[in-house]
């Protein structure tokens, strides 16, 4: 069982910031790792990728709002997350690219 544990979400208003912590397992900590966000009735979608050497790629909705990082000595990825819209509204996970197996994530809401 891979043991990848996503925090930090809640509830933030339009325009707000939040910073979610991920853990992976040290089998993960030679791979570039991602964040994802599945919204209800949605597929779940990729947002950032981070290679070992901290190297960042976004897509283009979350260019400029979100940042990813990584501390490969602690097993950690991060998302700091600004300017958030309700549409971010999603769970968001996070894991290597091509991972199969999933944590629970972590329920973002943005609203008033």
């Amino acid at each position: 069982q891979v043991h990848i544990v996503e925090s930090g979400g809640g509830l933030a208003p339009p325009g707000g910031s939040l910073r979610l912590p991920c853990e992976y397992p040290t089998d993960f900590r030679g791979l570039a790792m991602a964040w994802f966000r599945q919204a209800p009735g949605k597929e779940r979608e990729l947002l950032a990728t981070v290679t070992l050497g901290g190297t960042p790629n976004y897509v283009s909705r979350v260019k400029g709002r979100f940042t990813i990082s990584r501390d490969n000595t602690k097993n950690m990825v991060f998302l700091q997350m600004n300017d958030l819209r309700p549409e971010d509204t999603a769970v968001y996970y996070c894991n290597k690219l091509q991972g199969t197996t999933w944590g629970q994530g972590t329920q973002v809401t943005v609203s008033t």
